[in-house]
């Protein structure tokens, strides 16, 4: 009997715990969190964990609580690949955020496809991201980040169109980001009757530019345009520095990292890019969001170490779970469905979400929603 009863209290502490799991909903966050990427991925992440947090305290949706699934991509590809397979086979997630790296994103986002699981990018920016599979009945990429055709079109817009500088030197590094932002780049200055003087490329872990802008430098080049991520934008602007090469540095978003920031010191004043968002309590919203992320993680001098991953990351949770809650469900379709079609409005951080995604478009971010920022003393401000 004694041998009955323990058995008895086994099996029920096993169906408990299940249970228990089984009531979450579980989202998988992938993005890298460590390395050269990792102000943006610790960004997304903490900025995703502040919503989940938030919503949680609220009830959760339908009635269950979030469960995040963390996983370090370290930005590379077959890590990325190796993550999105254990997420949905093992981990069983209803859906994922994050992507940082368009590479990662295109070489790992393809198994949610055939799944039939949603992922929100919240920071990749290549402009095929959500594109991969709009040749499929049904779509399950969706994206809260301003895609690479948009950027490159308010630079060329602001470069070549406000400030008539035509002899353009584009610096892009090697990556599927880089090279993929680059294209858009060129088409954008093509639209405009331009040809770059010069189009470098460099490596990740770079540390010497000094070839590279040296052929700016000579080909005349008035201003430099960069894609590519913190650590070797930093090196640019240095680089430009010891030539004595005094041009303006512009570049996509990714010229807000805390890492490009830090690291170029000041050669890195003045630099400008498209952003999403920017550290600036400017809304109630944006000012109760600041204050938790800084009350929660306590960043060096109160500054985000990247404000638009940390911002797209929380609006991209309030998106799913809006979406989930519309559905009454976490199947797959069903929620893909609802993000296609979200009844309510989604009030972020970065915007107040009116239907962003309908069944042929899944960028949230349209142009004319992002704004230049400007790096000034250490910061990001909006520029004027």
């Amino acid at each position: 009997m004694k041998k009955l009863n323990l058995l008895v209290a086994l099996a029920l502490t096993t169906w408990s715990v299940s249970g228990i799991a089984a009531d979450t909903i579980k989202i998988g966050v992938s993005g890298p969190f460590t390395g050269g990427s990792a102000p943006m991925g610790v960004s997304m992440r903490d900025g995703v964990k502040l919503a989940a947090k938030e919503i949680n305290d609220k009830g959760g949706i339908l009635g269950r609580k979030i469960e995040l699934i963390e996983r370090d991509d370290e930005a590379k590809n077959e890590r990325g690949v190796q993550i999105a397979q254990e997420l949905i086979n093992k981990d069983k997630v209803a859906a994922t955020v994050g992507f940082i790296n368009t590479g990662v994103s295109l070489a790992s986002q393809r198994f949610y496809q055939e799944a039939k699981i949603p992922v929100i990018n919240n920071v990749a920016t290549g402009s095929i991201v959500t594109k991969q599979f709009t040749d499929q009945p049904d779509n399950y990429i969706f994206r809260t980040s301003a895609n690479d055709s948009i950027q490159t079109a308010m630079l060329v817009d602001e470069v070549v169109g406000k400030r008539k500088l035509t002899k353009v030197a584009i610096l892009a590094d090697s990556t599927n980001y880089g090279q993929l932002g680059r294209e858009d780049l060129e088409k954008a200055l093509d639209k405009k009757g331009i040809k770059a003087v010069v189009v470098e490329k460099y490596n990740i872990k770079d540390v010497d530019m000094t070839a590279q802008l040296l052929k700016a430098k000579q080909a005349g080049a008035q201003v430099v345009i960069t894609y590519g991520i913190g650590p070797e934008l930093a090196q640019i602007a240095n680089g430009m520095e010891k030539l004595g090469w005094k041009v303006p540095m512009f570049g996509s978003w990714t010229l807000s990292m805390a890492n490009f920031i830090d690291n170029a010191g000041k050669n890195g004043e003045g630099a400008m890019m498209p952003q999403t968002f920017i550290q600036d309590p400017n809304t109630p919203k944006r000012k109760a969001f600041i204050d938790g992320y800084v009350k929660t993680y306590s960043p060096p001098g109160g500054r985000i170490p990247s404000p638009v991953s940390a911002a797209q990351g929380y609006d991209s949770i309030y998106l799913l779970a809006a979406a989930i809650k519309q559905a009454g469900s976490t199947d797959g379709p069903k929620v893909r469905a609802a993000l296609e079609n979200l009844n309510e409005k989604v009030d972020g951080v970065v915007t107040s979400y009116d239907k962003p995604f309908t069944h042929d478009d899944h960028e949230a971010i349209k142009m004319g929603m992002p704004v230049f920022g400007e790096v000034k003393a250490g910061h990001v401000v909006l520029a004027k």
